[in-house]
């Protein structure tokens, strides 16, 4: 919360830059960086309501708790990104068509490489953050702004060359390029949110942990079968089923099952399981096999 809360200030006070930036210049490319910044004040707007939501404990409607609100901010981002691609385009076409000449104003420029620098280190620290706590709407601005961060410098020479050359046209060619950029970083935010919010499985190194220390802390059971995982924001769902002897008393599974969750859980902090205890002979023979 912390975090999106400093991100909202942080992204409009790069916004303030990067149009200062543009009107020292009249460079369209710049024009089309600070319409971007536009995007991540948006977004880091999105990513502070989809994090408190997130963080609202389970209740009667929504007994799974509110995680997956994180997904949503991230496919807005991603919504939001394609969009200012698209209003950069529509500005950038036209100069294309009909360059003219750019003020390439050192103190301009300098005031747009200011602003990189501090998008930079942000951008940084919301991967960090996000990467420990598992937070795929701070995952989620912290791509957006690294990705505005190599706009930026693409942007801030092509405007150098622009006036080093005389081509003018390289000013809104870089534009075209940028918004190309953006719809890119777009499309890959907006395919991974919708993962989450589909319900997809772990990644098959996080699978495979889970699988040898099923396998390792299963003694007294005699085989596991049907291991399905899906992720919701920080919480990830293990769900199996556990065959063990027909004369095995409830306390005696309950037992095993017991130690399964906790070494999971020492995996996967915060994991949620499920294990259904199944008597011998549902055994498939397949799957983790404990004897």
């Amino acid at each position: 919360m912390l975090f999106a809360g400093v991100g909202v200030f942080v992204a409009l006070g790069v916004l303030a830059l990067k149009f200062l930036a543009y009107r020292l210049t009249g460079s369209v490319a710049l024009y089309s960086d600070a319409l971007e910044s536009i995007i991540n004040v948006v977004a880091s707007g999105a990513a502070l309501v989809a994090l408190y939501v997130a963080q609202r404990p389970a209740d009667h409607n929504h007994p799974y708790g509110h995680t997956k609100a994180e997904y949503l901010s991230a496919v807005a981002e991603g919504v939001l990104i394609v969009l200012a691609a698209l209003s950069i385009l529509s500005v950038a076409v036209p100069y294309a068509l009909h360059p003219r000449a750019v003020e390439a104003a050192p103190v301009g420029l300098g005031v747009n490489f200011i602003a990189s620098v501090i998008n930079l280190v942000w951008g940084v620290l919301l991967l960090r953050v996000g990467r420990s706590s598992r937070s795929p709407a701070l995952l989620a601005d912290g791509k957006h702004v690294l990705s505005d961060v190599v706009t930026s410098v693409g942007v801030v020479l092509g405007v150098v060359l622009a006036k080093l050359t005389g081509w003018h046209v390289l000013d809104p060619l870089l534009a075209i390029l940028v918004a190309c950029n953006i719809l890119w970083s777009g499309w890959g935010l907006l395919s991974e949110s919708v993962g989450g919010l589909m319900d997809r499985g772990v990644d098959q190194l996080t699978e495979k942990r889970i699988r040898e220390v099923m396998k390792s802390h299963a003694s007294g059971a005699l085989e596991m079968h049907d291991l399905r995982t899906r992720t919701s924001g920080q919480i990830t769902f293990v769900e199996f089923h556990l065959v063990v002897p027909g004369n095995m008393t409830v306390s005696e599974s309950h037992i095993i099952c017991d130690r399964l969750e906790d070494a999971i859980r020492q995996k996967l902090e915060g994991a949620r399981i499920s294990i259904h205890v199944e008597p011998q002979e549902k055994a498939k023979h397949q799957g983790v096999l404990v004897l």
